[in-house]
């Protein structure tokens, strides 16, 4: 059992206490910018990203992550060497394996591809011509395998996969508002949905859309999950999770949990002095090329 907890100890959290723990990258929504901790929990490095959402390790070691209404890669001597930057908001970014960066710009409602000079080679568009989605719009969303779009449409409270054209070719009910979701090796999809009613949980949905795993708030004894952000499935079977603790709800839980498939907690992350709202995450001691949907994040 491992876990890194600075200032849990008040709410029973450190009944997971341990030396060691993960080694991961982590978006701070609240504070605004791009981190890498080390498994002892001190920060490495971080640059500043303003409402930084989502990020990835790339495997060139630079960071990629979101900046509010822009995504920027930047090396570990922070050097800027990828730069895109829209009137849109933007929560949701990935390398793709011929070097274009996918980009999903929420209020907008385009699915982009990007390549390394900063051009849209490929763009769909979700919503009408002249329509706004608006801040809710979307969240996190992923480009899979099959060139197929996976998007957490956070305020209708539905995950849709639209295929290469854009066209919906499956929609899954997500109550609470879903925050992220993945594409599991299994076929199945990971979701992460927020605190709206129905909410603060994590389930995984078969090809039948039967849900074959959840966690919800009540079924960690002495942890409460309040908003539920990142995703990680590790190759043990694990779900690492990033508990956001915006609304209210600062300094009330732990910031990253890991669960056994029979929802045992395994690993807690609880410095809410550094960190305030951690929003994404990729634990670095998992190998895998990112780009080569390796890493179920």
């Amino acid at each position: 059992m491992k876990t890194n907890i600075i200032s849990a100890v008040i709410v029973g959290w450190a009944a997971f206490a341990h030396a060691e723990g993960h080694r991961f990258a982590c978006a701070d929504y609240s504070q605004g910018k791009a981190c890498v901790v080390a498994a002892d929990g001190k920060i490495e490095w971080e640059y500043p990203a303003k409402d930084c959402n989502d990020v990835w390790v790339l495997p060139n070691g630079n960071l990629l992550f979101n900046t509010g209404h822009g995504v920027k890669e930047v090396t570990r001597d922070k050097q800027v060497v990828f730069d895109y930057q829209s009137s849109s908001e933007i929560y949701a970014c990935q390398r793709l394996a011929n070097g274009n960066t996918f980009i999903g710009e929420c209020n907008a409602g385009r699915l982009l591809d990007v390549d390394p000079s900063g051009k849209i080679v490929k763009e769909i568009k979700l919503l009408p011509a002249g329509k706004d989605g608006g801040h809710l719009y979307m969240r996190n969303a992923r480009r899979l395998a099959n060139d197929h779009y996976l998007v957490a449409h956070y305020g209708e409270q539905v995950v849709r996969e639209y295929d290469s054209q854009g066209k919906v070719v499956r929609e899954i009910a997500a109550a609470g508002g879903p925050h992220s979701v993945i594409r599991l090796a299994s076929g199945n999809t990971l979701i992460a949905c927020g605190d709206f009613p129905g909410g603060r949980r994590v389930c995984e949905v078969d090809a039948a859309g039967t849900t074959v795993w959840e966690i919800k708030d009540g079924d960690l004894a002495g942890i409460a999950l309040h908003f539920m952000t990142g995703l990680q499935r590790l190759p043990n079977g694990n779900t690492v999770v990033s508990n956001w603790l915006g609304h209210g709800q600062f300094g009330k839980a732990p910031h990253l949990i890991e669960i056994t498939p029979d929802k045992k907690v395994v690993w807690t992350f609880a410095d809410h002095q550094a960190f305030k709202t951690i929003s994404s995450i990729q634990l670095l001691d998992v190998p895998g090329d990112v780009t080569k949907n390796e890493i179920a994040h």
